[in-house]
């Protein structure tokens, strides 16, 4: 299946990809406009979001719909203050988040859209690694590893005595915080000489032109550039048989980087402003097909059901 549009192809040049990246990311601007709906947050909920305002779009003609991508924390940040109407989030809000929310006024509903295999990536030239496990991927990315672990060989002594060039989400990421707290034992604990991005994008790029990579992102970044990148299987314990990320995989239990996908909805805009109520009715109405068709892993019927009497029942 193919995105409703192109965010996650690679595009040849810098200033191509920067350019790109300008027209996706659209800002958030403090002035409200009754016919706009404001979208901003993780770059793993991007894809999800921005096919489902396309298809809004075509559908309610005098109605916009932007999305950013500033990061869930980035999204967050604007959603406390008002900025925003709805924000992507690949995690839970946090305590400080829910206090910004409160101390401005922001009652807010969660609503779960789909789920997310966390992908481990490497370049496809690499074939020596061929899966890995909870400890590795931490010897690699805990804090002690900064200024220590610069070669592959030094976390397996059967890969490669080579550099090892590491690309990961930046600090306002929730892929960053999910990442650090499954695997070194608490959010945002991490070693900090890697390429950092909020662009899922941007690491994509890096890792298909290093050979002595490995990231890590959402699945649907992953299977957009099959040709471009490997996946590595994962095993949460030594002895355990890695898995590779699948829609499978994530259904029946069995790969251990699994996780929720939400967006986060201001109670007060889908109360007072027909548009967003009917553009979150309109999300749960068709997220099993646009999930799952920007190769994310969707709910059952049954659950964006649910999903949506509970929404209703909040804004009423």
């Amino acid at each position: 299946m193919k995105f409703k549009s192109n965010p996650l192809t690679i595009v040849t040049g810098l200033a191509a990809m920067v350019a790109a990246t300008v027209v996706i990311a659209v800002p958030a601007v403090k002035s409200q406009n009754t016919t706009t709906i404001k979208v901003d947050g993780s770059s793993t909920v991007f894809p999800i979001t921005e096919a489902v305002a396309e298809e809004f779009q075509n559908a309610n003609r005098s109605i916009k719909v932007t999305v950013g991508i500033s990061g869930t924390g980035g999204g967050f940040k604007k959603f406390c203050a008002g900025e925003i109407d709805i924000v992507d989030a690949s995690r839970p809000i946090k305590a400080e988040e829910i206090a910004a929310c409160k101390s401005k006024g922001i009652n807010y509903s969660p609503v779960q859209v789909g789920m997310d295999a966390l992908t481990i990536v490497v370049n496809n030239q690499n074939s020596a690694v061929n899966g890995i496990t909870f400890a590795q991927l931490k010897k690699m990315w805990e804090p002690a590893a900064q200024g220590t672990i610069k070669k592959w060989n030094q976390v397996n002594p059967s890969w490669p005595d080579a550099p090892l060039a590491l690309y990961g989400p930046g600090a306002d990421s929730g892929t960053f915080d999910y990442f650090t707290e499954i695997i070194n034992g608490k959010a945002k604990e991490s070693r900090g000489d890697y390429t950092a991005s909020e662009d899922d994008n941007v690491l994509v790029q890096g890792v298909t032109r290093d050979r002595n990579s490995l990231g890590y992102f959402g699945f649907a970044y992953y299977e957009a550039n099959l040709k471009r990148l490997k996946a590595i299987p994962v095993a949460k314990k030594d002895g355990d048989t890695p898995v590779m990320p699948s829609i499978a995989a994530v259904k029946d239990g069995s790969y251990p980087l699994s996780r929720p996908l939400f967006i986060y909805v201001n109670l007060g805009a889908a109360k007072s402003r027909p548009e967003v109520k009917r553009f979150i009715e309109f999300y749960l109405d068709n997220a099993p097909k646009l999930v799952a068709e920007v190769q994310y892993i969707p709910m059952s019927g049954a659950e964006y059901s649910a999903a949506k009497t509970a929404f209703q029942q909040a804004v009423r």
